[in-house]
């Protein structure tokens, strides 16, 4: 449970993007703020004056969660990008399509030129951006023409060399015209450089000329002058302010950074795609007490590569460590495509990984506690469970039931647990075919005998298919191939029996439990190797037991309801063979009633939209055998 309270002491008093949550975990409003710690807590107020649909807003809230950055233009420029990849209902107002500026140096022709735009293309040139203010930008970019004397115009160079008188910008000393052969390319390249170390993030030396002409000025009384270098001056100081939100390359790459004390690390990971940076995540790394932090990267880097589906084509990290040239072939292998590590030295990539790092900090300082708590009931709890069991490492497990009512459309569930939370794309649901009546000991038979065969029979399949060095793209081959460390039933001695049974035939050794239930329907205890095993009802273990057996039942009981509310609404047309939902609402929608349809000619059923004559034949052919009469409706 998120605790309000809590997580508002815990909030910084820095610039940053606040995200908040729904209770299905859903991002409904993204927003940025100077100050997180006031901008957040104003929400929770009653005293503050909130329009209706920012009150309405409020009572969604579930949880939020917030990215420091330097400056709110940062924080501006990530609210932007995370409003356009996560479309929050509440960001009406902020739903725009709207670009920043950037600037543009042409670094891919001979005599390079520094222009505006909007847009980052993959054309050779360096994009610097994005920024907030066009007007900051434009001044800027005359600024730098005019310090490094960088040609404007269009002209074709060198092939126009030449061609054409120079223009007034040679004449009033801003243009080295290049136009004419004025000045060599390799000069003229130096001081293109000098332009990108300006654009690099090396201000000093240009505010400190711009601030002494603009107090010189003043000293001669030449106001004008004095006003015209205070705007340049101001309009340089809004540019200087980094941006490390977007990268100028629309790439994909994850940004991985870490803080850690004696015994605790966090491992903040940033998710730039196609430039952007769209979200983030960080991870608790325990037991580091003698482990250096680029120990902490290697072991990092490969579990959680290992069990993510994407790889980007860039990995940025703190530092070197260790096999980072095997990894780096190993992602590359899995990717289908190049993966390589950069640690950024300086500049704008080195300016992003700190700003990962400084929220890796963040949360190691203030989130250690809650995420100790969270640990304990998630990962210790099943280590608890192992404990009681007698087994090292329990890190899945997997949970039976069976639901029907008076054995009607009996169905089987299974629900998957992983480092003590559901892992939801694993759960599986079945409907069961060769038993009939209410018979759980016999249909969970045949769940456990289906699951574990179809397991087997893809991991025979995934060792065929690497025999022949083929591999499948997320590296796995099917959805059952990873056999659970325990399995728990829903009930005493007859279930464990069962699935022990299935087991043995199969040839498999998988650990079993029962969840043993008392008169009240409630968790009692676990039965296991013939002994039932008390085990504490205020443990961290307990509850875990319990949450699974309510999902297994949850799920269970779902899958069956459904069946249920199909089978209401069951038609006659749906037993007749190549008659589908679509075809059956066209026949309904033009004849009106089931009496009608069997009455159709062949020709009326072939000419109904989306039937053909196969269809029509079929439809035709079930209503007279034996002149049978429709007797099912809606």
């Amino acid at each position: 449970m998120f605790n309000f309270e809590e997580e508002l002491k815990k909030l910084p008093p820095k610039p940053g993007v606040y995200i908040m949550h729904d209770k299905d975990d859903t991002i409904i409003y993204v927003g940025k703020a100077i100050s997180l710690r006031n901008r957040v807590r104003s929400y929770f107020r009653e005293s503050t004056n909130k329009s209706p649909k920012i009150e309405k807003m409020v009572t969604k809230i579930a949880r939020f969660e917030y990215i420091v950055t330097d400056s709110e233009l940062e924080a501006l420029v990530l609210e932007n990008n995370l409003i356009k990849e996560h479309s929050p209902r509440y960001n009406t107002m902020l739903k725009d399509d709207k670009t920043y500026p950037y600037i543009k140096v042409t670094t891919g022709e001979e005599y390079p030129r520094v222009l505006f735009s909007r847009q980052m293309k993959k054309d050779k040139s360096r994009y610097f951006g994005p920024f907030t203010s066009a007007a900051a930008v434009k001044d800027t970019i005359e600024l730098i023409n005019k310090l490094y004397r960088l040609r404007t115009c269009n002209r074709v160079l060198p092939r126009d060399i030449g061609l054409d008188r120079p223009c007034l910008n040679y004449h009033i000393g801003q243009c080295s015209a290049p136009c004419q052969g004025m000045i060599t390319k390799e000069e003229y390249r130096e001081q293109v450089d000098k332009a990108l170390d300006f654009l690099n993030g090396n201000f000093k030396p240009i505010l400190t000329d711009l601030q002494q002409k603009m107090e010189e000025a003043s000293e001669n009384l030449d106001f004008e002058e004095a006003i015209r270098y205070r705007d340049l001056y101001n309009s340089v100081k809004q540019v200087a302010q980094k941006q490390k939100i977007t990268d100028s390359n629309g790439e994909d790459k994850d940004i991985i950074a870490l803080a850690k004390d004696d015994n605790d690390a966090v491992v903040q990971v940033f998710f730039v795609r196609d430039g952007r940076l769209i979200g983030r995540e960080h991870f608790y790394m325990t037991h580091i007490s003698d482990s250096t932090s680029a120990q902490i990267l290697l072991d990092f880097v490969k579990q959680f590569y290992a069990g993510t589906p994407f790889i980007p084509r860039e990995i940025w990290t703190q530092q070197e460590f260790d096999e980072m040239g095997l990894v780096g072939q190993w992602l590359t292998k899995r990717r289908g495509q190049g993966v390589k590590f950069v640690i950024p030295k300086k500049g704008q990539k080195e300016r992003l990984v700190e700003l990962a790092a400084k929220n890796a900090l963040l949360v190691l300082s203030q989130d250690k506690e809650k995420i100790k708590r969270e640990e304990l009931r998630t990962i210790g709890a099943m280590n608890q469970v192992g404990d009681w069991l007698g087994l090292e490492k329990v890190r899945r497990m997997e949970a039976y039931d069976i639901s029907n009512i008076s054995g009607f459309e009996s169905v089987g569930s299974m629900v998957v647990f992983e480092d003590g939370r559901p892992k939801r794309n694993d759960y599986r649901k079945f409907k069961i075919k060769t038993v009939q009546g209410p018979n759980d000991y016999a249909s969970m038979e045949e769940v456990l005998t289906r699951r574990f065969t179809h397991g087997m029979e893809e991991l025979e399949e995934e060792r065929k298919n690497q025999e022949d060095g083929a591999e499948a793209p997320d590296g796995s081959f099917g959805s059952f191939t990873r056999f659970p460390d325990l399995i728990l039933m829903d009930g005493g001695r007859g279930q464990v029996n069962i699935a022990l049974s299935v087991l043995s035939e199969l040839k498999l050794n998988i650990p079993v439990c029962g969840m043993v239930k008392d008169d009240n329907h409630r968790t009692r205890g676990l039965y296991y190797n013939n002994v039932e095993i008390p085990i504490d009802r205020h443990s961290e273990g307990f509850k875990l037991v319990t949450r699974i057996q309510d999902e297994a039942h949850r799920f269970a009981i779902e899958y069956h309801r459904s069946l249920r509310s199909k089978a209401q609404v069951h038609s006659v047309l749906d037993d007749i063979e190549g008659i589908g939902p679509a075809r059956r609402k066209a026949l309904m929608r033009r004849f009106k009633s089931l009496e009608a349809v069997r009455d159709a000619t062949l020709e009326e059923l072939e000419s109904t939209e989306g039937m053909n004559k196969r269809a029509a034949e079929s439809v035709y052919a079930y209503f007279r055998e034996k002149d049978r009469a429709p007797e099912i409706t809606e």
